[in-house]
């Protein structure tokens, strides 16, 4: 039997990095000191009585994994306390993908409107533009840095909006207050991709969002091990609409991967902290090279909306674009690299090259890919925990190839 720990301080009292180590935790009779994996896909019931009720939501236990489980349990109550005040429940999936389709499809229905920022991940651009209009659900795209835009956009029949910021890859910052109230005077509701940001630079719920979804598989592994997704928001608002979504469509996360993102998120705080301070050199040093015709780092006073950015972040994040003259220029650049490994993983320990026009954003048009500002010498540089130096001398000697 899993239960809290006893004469254990109220987790929601303490302090973020705290709260990554021993949040959620819940213990068999064992008592052990690692979290558990629950590597089974159902549950017993003392009676047929108990059993009836938990189907009937009267009482709290597990019934399926495909529901829910102990380990995952642990994972969603721990993001939780990390995201803080406004994520009152949350649902792990077994992808960021996925967590982002139920967070979004769980809230229309035929006739329903989205409006969503147009600078989003390709497959987030596939869920609002090509997936939701198949079931009778209309999608407006707008320049997401617009208000002006957004507030045109909406219609007495639009549900939700859906933002990712900073955005991937251009790295435009996204006034979510202005969003929401935007949003929020017309009905609908608001979904943040905090991704790139993290929970730990911005708090989305704070400044008005109704969900906040993650791709986990990024700072939370932090490790390119495995594939996990979350939804965050308040209770109602998953009970009306992700739970029985998810519960009935079934992309559920795997006892084994919870486990993983449990005991990366004891960590979490350090790696992504060292992370941002490299990214932070980093970028300066790509600003001062002759061959970089562009470079965007949110925290640099270059940023088109740096002033935003430090209003609504607490850090700068990670992750730096830069662009190089052309298509043979980025690849002749990334071919070179001996550390920076080329991937389309971000959030890594280790840094990562990814060049968004053949790869993450290849599916998208040339003419929308040069709308969004995504040219083909744009290069997305995740930056990892190795020693600055050894990356500065990495990319030093890759430029000097173009």
């Amino acid at each position: 039997m899993t239960k809290p720990p006893t004469g254990s301080k109220d987790p929601a009292e303490l302090r973020p990095a705290t709260r990554l180590v021993h949040g959620g935790t819940l213990r068999s009779d064992f008592g052990e000191m690692s979290e558990a994996i629950f590597l089974t896909q159902g549950f017993a019931y003392d009676t047929m009585e108990i059993a009836e009720a938990r189907f009937k939501g009267e009482d709290p236990g597990f019934i399926y994994a495909r529901f829910s489980n102990p380990t995952v349990a642990m994972f969603e109550k721990r993001m939780c306390l990390l995201e803080g005040k406004g994520a009152e429940d949350a649902r792990a999936t077994a992808s960021g993908m996925a967590a982002v389709t139920a967070a979004v499809m769980g809230q229309v229905k035929a006739g329903d409107h989205i409006v969503a920022a147009k600078a989003l991940f390709g497959s987030c651009r596939f869920i609002v533009e090509d997936l939701a209009p198949r079931y009778g659900v209309e999608c407006t795209l707008v320049d997401g840095t617009d208000l002006d835009q957004w507030r045109a956009a909406m219609r007495p029949n639009t549900k939700t909006t859906f933002i990712e910021t900073p955005t991937n890859p251009q790295l435009d910052i996204l006034d979510i207050k202005g969003i929401a109230d935007i949003a929020h005077e017309h009905g609908a509701t608001l979904i943040v991709d905090n991704v790139f940001a993290t929970a730990l630079l911005q708090s989305p719920f704070e400044l008005g969002a109704d969900c906040v979804v993650y791709s986990a598989t990024k700072h939370v592994d932090g490790q390119g091990r495995c594939l996990a997704g979350i939804v965050m928001g308040s209770q109602q608002f998953i009970q009306d609409n992700v739970h029985n979504f998810l519960r009935q469509t079934g992309p559920a996360l795997s006892p084994f991967n919870a486990w993983v993102m449990v005991k990366s998120l004891e960590t979490m705080p350090y790696r992504v902290n060292q992370q941002i301070a490299n990214a932070a050199e980093i970028a300066d040093f790509l600003a001062a090279q002759d061959k970089v015709s562009k470079l965007l780092y949110p925290f640099r006073s270059d940023h088109p909306q740096y002033e935003l950015a430090k209003r609504q972040m607490k850090g700068g994040g990670q992750v730096v674009v830069f662009d190089l003259p052309d298509k043979k220029s980025a690849f002749t650049f990334g071919n070179a690299l001996q550390i920076v490994k080329i991937s389309n993983n971000l959030g890594d320990s280790k840094s990562i090259l990814t060049h968004p026009a053949t790869t993450t954003h290849q599916r998208i048009p040339m003419d929308a890919r040069i709308e969004m500002g995504i040219s083909e010498g744009m290069l997305r540089l995740s930056v990892g925990l190795e020693d600055v130096e050894d990356l500065k001398e990495d990319i030093a000697q890759a430029l000097r190839q173009v």
